[in-house]
């Protein structure tokens, strides 16, 4: 049965603004670098966002609230796009369509299904391209911007299990709400300080009984204010750092103090607790392979011929192993016989592990080919394995990564935003 629903991806694509062009000449309400926000383009996004909220069953703050919140959000996408521009960040038409093609792929859809679709929902197809451009040269500014700069180390990755052991580890996850109070940088001490008194009187309410969707849609100035501060379900070690020793301390409704950082003033409030355990149980390989490099005397047709000559060997009774030292160029794997030891699921090349994990036991697959060049491949056994220990680990590393992202691209974008010419016209707000 095909699912005839736009996936999680594409309802923050459609949340993109798409500059609206009317045949009436409409208001500006900011001036950001060498472009400008029209009213029109606010108001359609305001719009595309409001549907939202009502969908989830909020309350849609004031007018004048939800404009100011999402003008904020088009200021910080405009920032990113003059970013990508100058950096030379583009993506060309056959690029675009093999994104949305996977988006259609993700939704159990060919690409023209996936169209129709939109359609019936009202969502134009070719607006929806636009959105998905500018979602894909966004994420490929701040990979460049960011990721490239962010490691984990293996401490890191120790000391975070100890962590995660104290506060319950796996079995414990946290739903947690966030407020940012931001702070421009290099603020004086005036300001800093009535930032903290902001955040402490954020804190009053929600401790007095404020719905804290309503207070973050109105008064955060982080990203995620539009969905009411939702940081969603996450471990220990998905906690962002700064935050980590409060939630361990908070029960279910808890609201922190104000927790310091160089964005501002956070505050989270615990919105709910559960347990649950995990256990990785992985499938095992124990696989060799002959290796033959194409090059200048070697094409695709000489690699094959070559392989399907050792395969005929090997049926008519010489050692694979044997092969393999005199032929591979493998040259590591080749001094043991082809043998690649046990693998995990991931380990290998997408190509060479989809043919490896259709062999039988003891069957040589036909000549295979991946970026390294041609394959004879057999597998020798297979076993299960509970790999939840080194599973952990590297769960823990990736997530760890994903935090420290996560935080600085926070600060990347303040100081995006703090460095940038932008002048809001409030009155027409």
């Amino acid at each position: 049965m095909k699912k005839h629903f736009i996936s999680g991806v594409l309802i923050a694509l459609i949340s993109i603004s798409v500059p609206v062009f009317s045949q009436t000449l409409d208001r500006i309400v900011a001036i950001v670098e060498d472009d400008v926000i029209l009213d029109g383009e606010l108001q359609a996004e305001v719009d595309v966002i409001a549907q939202r909220i009502k969908a989830s069953n909020a309350v849609v703050p004031p007018s004048y609230i939800l404009r100011k919140q999402v003008l904020e959000k088009l200021i910080i996408e405009k920032l990113q796009r003059q970013l990508a521009e100058r950096s030379g960040i583009a993506l060309n038409d056959e690029m675009l369509a093999s994104a949305a093609a996977d988006i259609a792929r993700r939704n159990n859809m060919t690409p023209a299904e996936f169209r129709v679709e939109l359609e019936k929902q009202s969502i134009s197809y070719r607006s929806f391209l636009e959105n998905l451009r500018n979602e894909v040269i966004i994420n490929q500014l701040r990979g460049r911007e960011i990721g490239s700069r962010v490691n984990v180390s293996d401490r890191e990755v120790e000391h975070f299990l100890e962590t995660e052991s104290k506060l319950g580890g796996e079995a414990t996850q946290y739903h947690l709400g966030h407020i940012l109070v931001a702070i421009p940088e290099g603020a004086s001490s005036s300001v800093i300080q009535k930032a903290k008194q902001k955040a402490e009187e954020i804190i009053q309410d929600l401790r007095g009984g404020r719905d804290f969707v309503q207070v973050a849609m109105s008064r955060s100035d982080s990203s995620e204010a539009l969905t009411g501060g939702d940081l969603g379900w996450r471990s220990i070690n998905q906690v962002p750092t700064l935050f980590v020793d409060e939630v361990g301390d908070l029960k279910q409704g808890d609201v922190s103090d104000p927790i310091r950082s160089p964005s501002g003033f956070h505050v989270i409030k615990m919105l709910e607790l559960k347990g649950g355990d995990q256990q990785h149980i992985v499938t095992k390989t124990h696989v060799r392979h002959i290796l033959i490099k194409t090059n200048e005397l070697i094409d695709d047709d000489e690699a094959k011929k070559r392989l399907n000559n050792l395969k005929r060997r090997i049926a008519d009774g010489d050692s694979f192993d044997a092969l393999a030292r005199a032929h591979s160029d493998d040259k590591g794997s080749a001094l043991n016989g082809g043998s690649l030891d046990w693998v995990a699921p991931g380990a290998l090349v997408p190509e060479f592990e989809k043919a490896m994990n259709a062999l039988a036991i003891d069957e040589i697959s036909k000549p295979v080919q991946t970026q390294f060049g041609w394959h004879l491949i057999q597998v020798l056994g297979r076993k299960q394995q509970d790999d939840s220990e080194d599973y952990k680990k590297e769960q823990v590393r990736e997530a760890i990564r994903k935090r420290k992202i996560e935080e600085e691209t926070e600060l990347w974008l303040r100081r995006l935003r703090d460095e940038a010419y932008v002048e809001v016209f409030h009155d027409r707000l």
